[in-house]
């Protein structure tokens, strides 16, 4: 196996050392169950998504019929690429998501150039969902500030004071970090049971001029409808985070398939009924001049309670960092224990159980994340989808080669074939189509993700790493393992089963 060896022979020797003198074996426990991964899927599905991109979605279908559509559409193709997962996460039994999945059907550098993306762009840029965090905190103290130049900085220190607690949290103990999921994950419903039952009382008031002639005005441009579906799959990006920690769930040939049928179909039904409370409150217009639809609705309707939208919109951008930092330290931790980041990064704590190398990692990229003026939402969800649509349509292929090339393995979870099929030519359409209408920022993205492949010749396939930057990793190497108290998990049989 090709490997990112930083440390020396010397410093491996003695982490064994440490380990054997331990009672019990260290590695990483099952300690998520059924509520929590349930918690932890719609925590990271919904998050600022369905308050921001309806606007964009209406914008590019061009009417509201069409929109409500393709958010039908959106949760159907959301659905159909987890149960392919489901199928990946309960054949291979190993945390990292996409990348666990590339290493053991495609090789080294596939799975080495998706942790290179993954770990440096998508998941560090789905943290920018705390600058939405910032902005709603701020929202009861500055009424109408939220674009103000004068506001970012304050944003900017929220967010990160955010993801300080968030980071503080997920390295002290996993139980603590579901159980803050829970209960943002329960705020977060709140908002959007408010939102349901607003337009379902407007229906009920008669207030359905929207919903006339609701497919007029569509657009079928090609390009513009791969855009449509970028905004209309964001919200529901997060339907692979359980195959991120597959290691440390109870049961997961049970508890996989039954988060999923019991999560995705109810985020699926509560985005159709919050888009259709959206458009009984405020015209197809109103909807797309802003980026903060529910505040809007709030603000015309609630009154003195208005508030309430901004705080719950921010627990739920909360709830989703806290998600996406849970799941990036487990795909930092399985890269570096393949060899494709510093072994370092491959420690866990010895007491915690977590992978607190991993995720203090992640949690500094994603801060320089929020250092640098932001791209604009519309152009970081493009580069992101882009990338996370070409890592998710490779990775379900695979679901295809293991049928092929291991027909007799055991499936405990068995999709129907016609699904992956189906994902892949979905996933090559939202890949290929946008390069019509965005050739630049395509051609971007595809130059980002092929300078992975010299670093990978370098530093993974050819080892060429100067000795006397060894010997400094192996210092500082070993400091880090006496503050941190981590180790190599000791036993990776008990790691890795089921």
């Amino acid at each position: 196996m090709s490997s990112f060896d930083l440390e020396s022979s010397s410093a491996t020797s003695h982490l064994n050392r440490e380990n054997s003198q331990n009672a019990k074996p260290v590695s990483l426990r099952r300690s998520v169950g059924l509520p929590e991964a349930i918690a932890l899927l719609v925590g990271t599905i919904i998050g600022s998504g369905i308050f921001a991109t309806p606007k964009w979605v209406l914008l590019y279908v061009g009417s509201v019929g069409m929109s409500l559509v393709m958010w039908t559409v959106c949760g159907l193709i959301a659905l159909s690429g987890a149960l392919c997962y489901c199928e990946l996460g309960t054949l291979i039994s190993k945390s990292g998501g996409e990348y666990a999945y590339l290493m053991e059907a495609y090789g080294p550098l596939p799975a080495f150039l998706c942790s290179y993306i993954y770990v440096l762009f998508v998941k560090p840029s789905m943290i920018m969902v705390l600058l939405v965090f910032g902005a709603y905190v701020s929202e009861p103290f500055f009424p109408g500030c939220g674009d103000s130049e004068h506001l970012v900085p304050l944003v900017k220190i929220l967010a990160a004071a955010a993801l300080g607690v968030i980071t503080f949290v997920n390295c002290a103990s996993v139980k603590w970090a579901t159980r803050m999921q829970i209960v943002f994950t329960a705020a977060k419903m709140i908002a959007i049971v408010m939102l349901i039952v607003t337009g379902l009382v407007r229906l009920g008031q008669g207030y359905t001029s929207s919903l006339a002639n609701g497919f007029e005005g569509t657009s079928w441009n090609i390009g513009k409808l791969s855009f449509a579906f970028y905004n209309g799959l964001f919200p529901y990006d997060g339907w692979n985070q359980l195959n991120f920690f597959t290691e440390e769930i109870k049961n997961p040939n049970r508890n996989i398939p039954l988060s999923i049928w019991m999560g995705i179909p109810l985020i699926t039904i509560c985005y159709l009924l919050v888009n259709i409370g959206y458009v009984t409150v405020l015209t197809p217009q109103e909807i797309v001049n802003t980026d903060a639809v529910a505040v809007i609705l709030a603000n015309r309707l609630y009154g003195v309670m208005a508030w309430t939208i901004p705080i719950l919109v921010a627990c739920s951008t909360f709830g989703t960092a806290n998600a996406n930092v849970f799941a990036g330290g487990r795909l930092v931790f399985s890269a570096a224990r393949e060899g494709h980041l510093p072994k370092f990064l491959a420690m866990i704590h010895t007491k915690r159980r977590t992978p607190l190398p991993a995720v203090v990692f992640s949690s500094i990229i994603s801060l320089l994340m929020l250092i640098p003026d932001s791209t604009s939402f519309e152009s970081l969800l493009n580069y992101f989808s882009f990338f996370g649509w070409l890592s998710y349509g490779l990775t379900i292929s695979s679901v295809i080669w293991f049928r092929y090339k291991r027909p007799n393995d055991r499936r405990p979870y068995k999709v129907w074939i016609g699904i992956p099929i189906f994902m892949v030519l979905i996933s090559a359409y939202l890949v290929i189509a946008p390069i019509y209408e965005a050739p630049l920022e395509s051609l971007f993205c595809v130059l980002f993700l092929l300078s992975g492949i010299p670093l990978y010749l370098i530093f993974v396939r050819c080892k060429k790493v100067p000795v006397n930057f060894l010997r400094f990793v192996d210092r500082v190497t070993f400091k880090l393992q006496k503050i941190c108290d981590v180790v190599f998990p000791e036993n990776e049989d008990d790691f890795v089963s089921l």
